[in-house]
């Protein structure tokens, strides 16, 4: 542990005057919704991102500033007002950039956010963009005098002082983009790049960061990345973790620690392993283990993260996002009190800042981006990008609890060497009903786990699991604790401990949210390609066809009114600048299960909605798009999955949202809403979710793309063989297992056969044995996986060259 000189420290003045965060009014527009997303808020810039960098209340007011991709100079970004009749107001002041900062400093009543500061009568100062160039990603409380003056880092870990009153700016620390000094910082050895997170307290500023300039990060989701980093009022960063960190703060917020001397520090980050809280108590750091709900933002790279946050929203606990999971989050979590880390629901949205306003939780999401980065495909064809767009997505906070379920994957160690008797760092176990956990070691050892009840640091020993080769434990329901941890009775040279977790499956499935999109086998059908316009016209364009042939030009606006327009020269270039793409050598659907093949030539095998039938006159949809800034809805045979960018896994770490009987064409992300294309209107009823065009003749879906968790829990049938001809010693395509519930599996063959079933734990091609089984000749095995086991994907191999089935029914 890192011990940390704590020199004295100037108080926060308590007694300050200060303008409250929350408000209590609802929102009074007559402006339309979507499940909470208003189109007329969405806000729009000229570059290859749109991302929302702060919300945050304030001066009876909500301001929000957005942020392009890599700008240090400025950009067509703005700051933005929005009053409580969600009247949006562009500030004239605005001058744009990376901003993702924001601080309330009590003693002079100012929001600092990015480079603005913000009276309580909501005058709006600017620093120049000359005088603190950078992106600015983190301002926090000055060490030594906090009455007059904060701190703003950059994302190249450049670090500002600003007096508070002037607006005065010192360079302690030079930014790392090749522009002009603009004082005499030193330069940062600090490691790793693309700054996140920045806080004050114990006598140091913490920074942290969660990329790397490696150039293997753009397509390895393993390489060493990020740090995170203190500094001491004086010198250069000094390295204290060198692992991706994004947030950092304390149970001050976003005003800073009330008591800076005893308060402690959070920060929150992760490697290919799982989720990171590093805790600052009385001067050692401590680190806790967390599962992920999503791998889609494992990129070394650090860019498809945003900002993960740990903010007050007027109840009991704090929120926090981190990988794709709504986060309790105890304001008293310390060594002592480590208890109340809790998992809410998993969500599919990009959310950049969140915060409580009229007494809705308002999340600041990255919607649209005109730049693909990393994330192309084959399957989602060339499409003519969009105008970069994101939006506000209000909420009630109930419904924090009833987004995605609760999943939780992660290791403690991954292909990792491990000492002999030395325990590993805490792992959360709390707030999942379902629980198992894979081990794997290249020698037999003895795994001793034990847990700590009360999360008040006290070690008890549970049990002891032999581990030769490979083995899998469930913690028993009866087990209460708060976390786990792990020793080894030998030293271990490749050792995985890897966790398997899930909540209760709630029934919130609503289908008839999405009455009036067509289902298979209708036969009135009106879809075609949709696309967000660029130009700065901010509509969307959307070529609508029918069984009969007839076709037409729409354009949806800003109000949602869809309106025909006669221009054969538009419906001509959208059909073939956003063509649905050939699915050949992409995507095959055969006996045995749908078969996808990525752009490395690699097969994966995933299952068939059992009821769901490839029909239709206008033929097979649109199966993969980004719907929210680097990650792709993959839409395929009657299931919806998150599909991370290659750089952070790719279609190893694909993941089944929700299962659905819905003839979709084509979809995509608008104003921040999801647009669906293929829609029956004699089944559409009075759903306000319905666009109807102004001729009657057809119409478009909008709503949150987190609405499709609620068509209904994944289901499949497939498996990799079926009626197959099978080579001895020759594994089967890898078969998607994760997210599944109540799985079996059939296993027949032609010859007496022994067959050797095989599970990859991890997504990343980690396979173990889970069970051999001896197949009689033309006599079907069956069995039933235990309820809690869960693994990424199976696969099978046959000692004997047959004719075989191995099919998955998860129901």
């Amino acid at each position: 542990m890192l011990t940390i000189r704590k020199p004295v420290f100037h108080r926060l003045l308590s007694a300050a005057v200060f303008v409250p965060l929350l408000t209590s009014a609802a929102p009074a527009t007559d402006k339309p919704a979507y499940s909470g997303i208003y189109p007329h808020l969405a806000y729009f810039n000229n570059e290859g991102e749109c991302g929302t960098g702060a919300v945050v209340p304030w001066a009876d007011r909500l301001w929000v500033i957005t942020y392009g991709p890599h700008l240090p100079l400025g950009s067509s970004d703005k700051l933005y007002e929005i009053t409580p009749d969600l009247l949006e107001i562009t500030r004239p002041e605005s001058i744009g950039g990376t901003p993702a900062n924001r601080l309330i400093h009590r003693e002079s009543n100012q929001l600092f956010i990015g480079p603005y500061a913000i009276d309580a009568e909501r005058k709006v100062r600017v620093i120049p963009i000359k005088e603190m160039p950078g992106r600015l990603t983190a301002s926090a409380r000055h060490l030594t005098n906090p009455a007059n003056k904060i701190y703003t880092a950059t994302m190249e870990e450049g670090l500002y002082e600003i007096d508070v009153h002037s607006l005065a700016v010192t360079e302690k620390i030079k930014d790392g983009n090749p522009q002009p000094a603009v004082g005499q910082g030193v330069e940062s050895e600090l490691p790793g790049y693309h700054g996140k997170g920045l806080y004050s307290g114990q006598g140091i500023l913490v920074y942290a960061n969660n990329g790397d300039q490696d150039k293997r990060v753009a397509t390895d989701p393993f390489i060493p990345s990020g740090a995170l980093g203190s500094w001491e009022g004086e010198g250069a960063w000094k390295l204290i973790r060198r692992n991706q960190f994004t947030e950092v703060t304390g149970p001050g917020g976003i005003y800073g620690n009330e008591h800076p001397e005893t308060d402690p520090l959070w920060s929150v980050g992760w490697d290919a392993r799982s989720i990171i809280i590093m805790l600052l108590d009385k001067g050692e750091w401590h680190s806790y283990r967390l599962p992920k709900a999503s791998h889609s933002y494992d990129g070394s790279h650090g860019w498809n993260t945003e900002w993960p946050r740990i903010r007050d929203i007027g109840e009991d606990e704090l929120l926090m996002t981190m990988h794709g999971m709504f986060w309790k989050f105890p304001k008293t979590f310390s060594t002592a009190n480590s208890k109340g880390i809790t998992p809410r629901s998993s969500y599919l949205k990009v959310i950049g800042d969140f915060t409580r306003w009229q007494d809705k939780i308002v999340l600041g999401c990255d919607d649209t981006a005109n730049n693909e980065f990393f994330n192309k495909r084959k399957a989602k064809g060339e499409i003519a990008a969009p105008q970069s767009q994101s939006n506000l997505w209000f909420i009630d906070p109930a419904e924090l609890d009833h987004l995605g379920p609760v999943i939780g994957r992660g290791a403690l160690w991954l292909n990792d060497p491990v000492e002999a008797s030395t325990p590993s760092d805490p792992f959360l176990i709390e707030g999942f009903s379902k629980r198992m956990i894979h081990f794997t070691s290249d020698v037999s050892t003895t795994i001793t786990l034990e847990i700590d009840i009360k999360g008040d640091g006290q070690w008890t020993k549970l049990t002891d699991v032999p581990v030769n080769g490979y083995a899998w434990k469930e913690i028993e329901p009866s087990v209460h604790a708060v976390w786990m941890r792990a020793s080894s009775s030998a030293k271990l040279t490749k050792a995985t401990v890897w966790f398997q977790m899930e909540g209760e499956r709630g029934s919130n499935a609503r289908p008839e949210l999405f009455s009036g999109v067509a289902r298979v086998g209708d036969s009135d059908i009106k879809g075609g390609p949709v696309r967000a316009l660029g130009g700065n016209k901010r509509t969307l364009q959307f070529a609508s066809s029918s069984a009969n042939g007839e076709t037409g030009y729409y354009i949806l606006d800003g109000e949602m009114k869809l309106k025909a327009v006669d221009s054969k020269a538009d419906l001509t270039w959208l059909t073939e600048h956003a063509a649905i793409p050939d699915r050949t050598g992409v995507l095959e659907v055969d006996a045995a299960s749908v078969l996808y093949t990525d752009d490395n030539g690699k097969r994966f095998r995933i299952p068939r909605n059992p009821d769901y039938v490839k029909a239709g006159p206008i033929g097979f949809g649109r199966i993969c798009r980004e719907v929210s800034t680097e990650r792709d809805l993959f839409n395929c045979h009657g299931t919806f999955f998150e599909l991370p960018a290659n750089n952070a896994g790719g279609f190893g770490r694909v993941r089944p949202v929700s299962s659905h009987h819905l003839d979709i064409k084509d979809y995509c992300s608008y104003r921040g809403m999801l647009i669906l294309s293929g829609v029956n209107l004699n089944k559409a009823g009075d759903n306000p979710h319905i666009i109807r065009s102004d001729d009657g003749k057809t119409g478009l879906w909008a709503g949150a793309i987190d609405d499709v968790w609620q068509l209904g829990k994944p289901v499949g049938e497939g498996g990799p063989w079926k009626a197959s001809a099978v080579k001895a010693g020759e594994v089967s395509d890898p078969y998607l297992m994760t997210g599944y519930d109540r799985k079996s599996l059939t296993l027949e063959s032609s010859k007496p056969a022994r067959m050797t079933v095989e599970v990859d734990v991890s997504g990343m091609g980690d396979w173990v044995i889970y069970q051999v089984f001896e197949v009689a000749a033309d006599k079907p095995v069956s069995h039933n996986f235990p309820d809690v086991y869960q693994a990424c994907w199976v696969r099978v191999v046959s000692d004997t060259g047959t004719t075989a089935t191995a099919q998955l029914s998860y129901r």
